[in-house]
């Protein structure tokens, strides 16, 4: 899947999953599901309250922690969103020139979390909570729980679309060996699931592979034999490059 997703489908469930993270992270002023799908930029699939206009200004130029997230493909959490020198265009005057509508609400704006998880074999998709309070990794862990749901709602999302049936096979199978050789990851770097995501990532960006490829390469490497693998054209074979990438991937592992 190239550009950016389908997500009309999935835009009811999503509504309601961000109001279920909003009834459990204390001091929610809103919430939102980013996606950045491979081949295309990220872009907000569905807002929930005051983050129906900060993560789009995020998005378009003031910088904040869901376009960091995007990007580096880890959590970003701040206790104080417009006091972060980390995004110096994001500032309390400028939300409340470009989105008066919210003046009542900008100036309660505190922390910010944002989290981003695996959505396709390239790209991420980015839960994030706006707060009135200080966020922690504490609001981390909650988003972590929901995670996994709104990946999954994406999927059957795409699904639900004409001729997008075998697409979703790919998508699934290629979740399959990217979670195994996140595990593999976990394993030897005795990491969390978001480092080991990270080390993946970059590691396909380094050697040049696609990360599906470098996954399955990764599994193989380590089991000396095939990885369980459907027949016919969803197969993932990896190519020389990507079995060497995997060689020297748990090399840095193993730290020889």
């Amino acid at each position: 899947m190239t550009g950016t997703p389908t997500t009309s489908a999935a835009t009811p469930l999503l509504e309601e999953l961000l109001a279920r993270i909003a009834a459990d992270v204390p001091g929610t002023l809103g919430a939102a599901v980013s996606v950045h799908p491979r081949g295309g930029v990220l872009s907000a699939a569905a807002t929930y309250g005051i983050s129906t206009a900060f993560v789009p200004a995020q998005l378009t130029g003031s910088g904040g922690p869901v376009p960091v997230a995007g990007r580096t493909g880890v959590p970003v959490v701040t206790a104080d969103v417009f006091a972060d020198d980390r995004w110096p265009g994001l500032t309390l005057t400028g939300m409340l020139d470009r989105h008066p509508g919210f003046a009542a609400d900008w100036p309660r704006v505190r922390g910010v979390a944002a989290l981003p998880a695996t959505w396709d074999t390239d790209g991420l998709l980015v839960l994030s909570v706006t707060l009135d309070r200080p966020a922690t990794e504490e609001t981390v862990n909650v988003l972590r729980r929901y995670e996994r749901l709104a990946a999954v709602t994406l999927v059957v999302a795409e699904a639900a679309q004409p001729d997008r049936t075998e697409q979703m096979l790919d998508l699934l199978q290629s979740r399959a060996a990217l979670e195994e050789a996140k595990g593999i990851i976990i394993a030897l770097r005795r990491c969390d699931p978001d480092e080991a995501w990270s080390t993946l990532r970059r590691a396909s960006q380094e050697f040049n592979v696609k990360v599906r490829e470098l996954a399955v390469a990764l599994v193989e490497l380590i089991a000396g034999a095939p990885a369980t693998q459907p027949d016919g054209e969803r197969t993932i074979t990896p190519g020389p490059a990507a079995r060497r990438a995997a060689g020297r991937l748990l090399r840095v592992l193993e730290g020889r």
